[in-house]
């Protein structure tokens, strides 16, 4: 049987992992008390893909281990005892420190990108754009060939 292919996608298919998917899910609990389950569904309809939810349950407790998170359980619904999830000091802390390292490394790169005009192009040009500038750029040069081999 064939294989079939799948459909073209927009780009690669990156989802948030290590102290990414901390920072995001500290970041949903800021201001905000939530279940796993609610996490992991925000987590999946803000685009940044679906996550094992057992995954989700694991950090969410390595969180909480470390002081980012706390819970209890919510026991106010006639259904069965469910964890509740609210960040802490030290999550809003991490939070605010990831931010700052966030901000420090877009400035970064930002940086890199105005000196080393062929990587503006992941900055948002189009690659029409930047094939013409290339090309400019490399008229005075090819220019000074010519004429170097004429002289």
């Amino acid at each position: 049987m064939a294989k079939q292919e799948k459909p073209a996608s927009d780009g690669p298919k990156v989802s948030a992992s290590g102290d990414m998917l901390t920072a995001h899910l500290l970041a949903m609990l800021k201001g905000w008390s939530a279940y796993g389950y609610e996490l992991a569904q925000r987590l999946e309809e803000s685009g940044l893909g679906s996550y094992n939810k057992g995954s989700i349950y694991r950090l969410l407790r390595q969180l909480e281990q470390s002081g980012m998170v706390s819970s209890k359980w919510d026991t106010s619904n006639d259904g069965p005892a469910r964890r509740i999830y609210d960040l802490t000091a030290n999550g809003s802390l991490f939070l605010e420190n990831w931010m700052a390292m966030i901000k420090m490394h877009q400035n970064f790169i930002s940086g890199l990108m105005e000196m080393n005009p062929l990587m503006k192009y992941a900055a948002g040009r189009s690659k029409s754009d930047q094939t013409e500038k290339a090309a400019e750029a490399e008229k005075p040069k090819k220019a000074k060939k010519t004429a170097e081999k004429k002289a």
